[in-house]
């Protein structure tokens, strides 16, 4: 009887435990499952090789020269030659340069400058002449290297108000004195000055403006005639952003200064006096024997024989004026005289 209790017992245990999920089940891995059967992969090999397949040529038939066809063998490049470079591609002209034509001046480009610190300047050429609306040529000696914009407005300047000048008085502009124009340098030629517009390429100096007559307007000449050179003051200070001469700084007395440099709210500056002519003081020394006069030899020689005795009458009269009063005194003395 207590065996057969025992039984039961553990038949009931073993049904009861069959409810609950074994350890593994709690956190759902279950019970591991039976891997498949390895299969092996299939691996791509290589086409059989055809039995019209072209034989392998050998280096050596590689280097071999090429057959005489008739035809130029094209050259291949070698690995041992570097390739070379493909050339910059070309810069578009800009506005200005489209502009400055042949009709209004004679301004070849030339390549932009780098030199040291700042100098130099994009958009550059060398401005050669200026041609007028009649076709005439002003030419620039020497040629000035500018920026594009600081040529196009020194040609304007010339074609608009120095041509109507020259026409004025009875002649036109064949030249303009360029006394300096591209110089990479500080300002005014002072060691350790602010760069200079010259450096830049964006100012020039003038001197003087040649006419065809042979005439030249001298810009800083006081004996030029002060309406021309006032004329030429208000058409420079309306056209450029900086103007200096005389009376400015001591740099441009025999010169004008003309320049676009930028500043800020297009400040200018206009610093040009106009002094008055010079007034006319005798020389220290004698006038210089023309050439017209006779010879030395000739004006020293002695006046005619008529000449001479002149003289010598104007010689003779002072003493008979002084034998006069002697010969008036004798008489005086004589009647002092005692007679014995």
């Amino acid at each position: 009887m207590v065996t057969a209790a025992a039984g039961l017992l553990l038949l009931a245990e073993t049904v009861e435990a069959r409810k609950y999920p074994a350890p593994l089940d709690i956190f759902n891995f279950g019970t591991p499952k039976p891997r498949a059967a390895v299969r092996a992969a299939k691996i791509p090999l290589p086409k059989p090789r055809p039995e019209e397949a072209p034989k392998a040529t050998s280096k050596a038939s590689e280097e071999s020269p090429p057959q005489a066809t008739g035809k130029p063998a094209l050259d291949k490049p070698s690995a041992d030659k570097p390739a070379e470079a493909a050339p910059p591609p070309e810069k578009q002209a800009s506005a200005c340069r489209l502009a400055l034509t042949e009709e209004i001046a004679i301004a070849p480009s030339i390549p932009d400058i780098r030199g040291p610190g700042a100098c130099g300047g994009e958009d550059l050429v060398r401005l050669e002449a200026v041609v007028l609306p009649d076709k005439r040529k002003v030419a620039v000696k020497p040629a000035a290297i500018l920026r594009c914009t600081m040529a196009s407005a020194l040609a304007d300047w010339v074609r608009k108000d120095m041509a109507p000048l020259a026409t004025s008085l009875g002649s036109a502009v064949s030249e303009l004195d360029n006394f300096d124009s591209f110089e990479c340098r500080g300002r005014n030629r002072v060691a350790g000055a602010m760069l200079s517009e010259h450096g830049k390429a964006n100012a020039i100096d003038v001197r003087a403006i040649k006419l065809a007559n042979g005439q030249s307007i001298g810009l800083t000449d006081r004996t030029m005639s002060r309406e021309v050179r006032e004329r030429v003051l208000h058409s420079v200070c309306a056209r450029f952003s900086t103007v200096l001469g005389p009376g400015s700084d001591w740099y441009h007395e025999d010169h004008i200064h003309l320049d676009l440099a930028q500043r800020r709210s297009g400040y200018r500056i206009c610093q040009w006096n106009v002094w008055d002519p010079l007034p006319q003081v005798a020389p220290l020394l004698p006038a210089e024997r023309p050439e017209e006069a006779p010879p030395r030899e000739v004006a020293a020689k002695p006046e005619t024989k008529e000449g001479a005795e002149d003289e010598t009458a104007e010689k003779s009269s002072p003493s008979k004026d002084k034998s006069e009063p002697e010969k008036k005194a004798q008489p005086s003395k004589r009647g002092t005289k005692k007679r014995r």
